[in-house]
């Protein structure tokens, strides 16, 4: 058997007992000082105002001289719902249109690191959403959390493409107004030159008339048609 020296042993373990107590304790700091940091960010979107008001519509307090909460109706708390999910899902197209720009910005280095913790709070923040919603709707309606986001999905694609032909139909009365203003204009400027041209014409036409002579009119002596004639005669 081999003896063991612990008072040469104590020395090292000492050393590596201050080390990982240090490394534990920097950490632990440091993991304070992020979450404290990722706390005090702007968050990546504003308030759910979906939300606020499913949950206002679900916990509704008792009115003054009541002792009873007024009863809301169960569509209503349904439609308040599919309203929130229809909001989660316009956030979630953000968020995945928002990924991979801000991953490649981050990469170049043209963003900082807060606002790359911002997008991932806010994807963790979405995600626990998500799965709220699924359990609100089981608790409403069983088996409605697996087909509740499909439906919302329809409601805003609908509402996306009727804005569009909105913003469609806007711009085509404005290119209307347009048009009609420029073929008012284009419509002016070629009754001005057509002036311009029957006034230029009238002008060439009045100088290159030809002068009338009068055979009747009397010719003075002297003048070659009294000397042709006389000529003539002779």
């Amino acid at each position: 058997m081999f003896d063991i020296n612990w008072r040469g042993l104590l020395l090292p373990l000492a050393y590596m007992a201050v080390l990982v107590g240090t490394f534990m304790t920097f950490s632990t700091v440091y993991r304070k000082r992020k979450a404290l940091q990722s706390a005090n960010l702007a968050p990546w979107f504003g308030p759910h105002l979906q939300r606020n008001i499913y949950l206002s519509l679900l916990h509704m307090e008792p009115q003054e001289g009541s002792e009873k909460a007024p009863l809301v109706p169960d569509s209503v708390i349904r439609a308040a719902l599919l309203r929130r999910a229809v909001e989660d899902i316009n956030r979630i197209i953000q968020i995945r249109t928002a990924k991979a720009a801000c991953s490649s910005l981050l990469q170049r280095g043209s963003v900082g690191d807060d606002l790359w913790q911002r997008f991932q709070r806010a994807e963790k923040e979405m995600e626990d959403e998500l799965r709220d919603v699924v359990m609100e709707a089981n608790g409403l309606l069983p088996g409605w959390g697996q087909i509740i986001f499909q439906s919302a999905n329809e409601i805003a694609a609908n509402k996306m493409l009727r804005d569009r032909l909105d913003e469609i139909e806007a711009q085509t009365e404005h290119e209307k107004e347009w048009w009609e203003k420029r073929r008012g204009a284009i419509r002016s400027e070629f009754m001005k030159e057509l002036e311009e041209a029957d006034n230029k014409s009238v002008s060439a036409t009045s100088h290159d008339e030809p002068v009338l002579v009068d055979n009747n009119t009397p010719s003075t002596p002297g003048s070659p048609s009294t000397t042709a004639s006389q000529q003539g005669k002779n």
